[in-house]
């Protein structure tokens, strides 16, 4: 049986032949009967969608014949990541093995992220597994397996009562062995807040009273605190991505005040006599041993009951200061300890010991 039509305008006729051909749109096949001529005919007569990313095969321009076979494949954006990194891309792939092993070229580790919903705690996952058998599924530290994944991520996920959130990230990842394997991961994004203290500074101030080097605390230091909120994102527990939302002090810290002496201490100037016991004068012919055993039994270390004086002649810290010594009395030699007594003699006399100055001149 034929048809024939003539163009208006033009002496040329051309028949049109009734012939059956093969449809395969997305996997689905029909045949069809038509007249149509050509692929373009064909697309137009069934009212089939064709956009700029899709393919279609034979090109559309090809003349049909008996028994063609039309393929049209509409373009689909996926998410895809590759190490790490996720970007969407057009695929024509029915399959997600067929769509991972178009991006394998990519290099590294390629996966398929699923689109999903919050709505009613299932997700929307558009990505179909086309594979017939057991899918693997890894969530929450366990690796499950589906009978049969032929129906879909989201028929699989309810064979395993496996529930999603919103934001939990749902990854086909294509396996050495051509198998597909399913990765739930699970994300919380929370807004975590802290209490951390603040450290206090410590503030140096001249102090005209003390000798050099001498240093006292005269306020203790206080540490502050301050309250700091993160928006933390974890995902399978591991902390992800952290972004600092508030920082606010609730306490100010207060400075450790330091008091710094900056009196220079005196240079003993005793005469030639005063500075050894060898050379002679007033104070080298006095009886500085009675005055000892008076004083402190004639011990070097002694220490008196009230710890108020030390050494051989009873020395208080600041008399012992006043004549150049440093340190405790009761610390130095004997000889020093006998030197900066005959100092003290010499500058104040034989009161600095009422009680045993007198054995001086026994």
């Amino acid at each position: 049986m034929a048809a024939f039509a003539v163009l208006s305008g033009g002496t040329v006729a051309y028949g049109v032949a009734h012939k059956t051909v093969t449809l395969d749109i997305d996997g689905h096949v029909t045949h069809v009967s038509t007249y149509a001529g050509s692929v373009e005919g064909i697309i137009k007569t069934r009212h089939i969608d064709v956009g700029s990313r899709d393919t279609v095969a034979p090109e559309t321009a090809s003349a049909l014949r008996d028994g063609s076979e039309i393929v049209v494949r509409h373009a689909k954006l996926v998410n895809v990541q590759v190490d790490g990194v996720e970007t969407k891309v057009w695929t024509t792939a029915l399959s997600a093995a067929e769509a991972l092993e178009n991006f394998v070229g990519r290099g590294g580790d390629v996966r398929l992220v699923a689109s999903r919903s919050a709505a009613g705690g299932r997700a929307e996952l558009p990505i179909d597994l086309t594979r017939a058998g057991p899918v693997d599924v890894v969530v929450d530290g366990k690796t499950l397996t589906a009978p049969d994944g032929s129906r879909g991520l989201a028929a699989v996920l309810d064979q395993l009562g496996i529930t999603l959130t919103g934001l939990d990230r749902v990854s086909v990842q294509h396996a050495a062995t051509d198998a597909v394997t399913v990765v739930v991961n699970r994300v919380v994004v929370q807004d975590v807040t802290e209490t951390q203290p603040v450290a206090f500074a410590s503030v140096e101030r001249p102090d005209a009273n003390r000798y050099v080097g001498q240093k006292k605390v005269v306020t203790a230091g206080v540490a502050g605190q301050h309250t700091v909120v993160n928006h933390i994102t974890t995902v399978d527990g591991t902390e992800s991505a952290r972004a600092l939302l508030s920082d606010t002090v609730m306490a100010a810290p207060v400075d450790q005040v330091v008091s710094v002496g900056t009196k220079v201490r005196p240079v003993a100037s005793a005469p030639a006599s005063v500075v050894s016991p060898t050379v002679g004068g007033s104070a080298d012919s006095l009886n500085w041993a009675a005055l000892a055993g008076c004083e402190s039994g004639g011990r070097p270390t002694a220490v008196s009951s009230n710890g108020l004086y030390y050494g051989l002649y009873q020395f208080s810290v600041g008399t012992w200061a006043g004549v150049g010594g440093s340190g405790l009395p009761s610390a130095a030699s004997a000889d020093e300890q006998t030197m900066r007594a005959k100092m003290l003699y010499n500058r104040s006399g034989a009161g600095q010991w009422p009680v045993c100055g007198s054995k001086l001149l026994s």
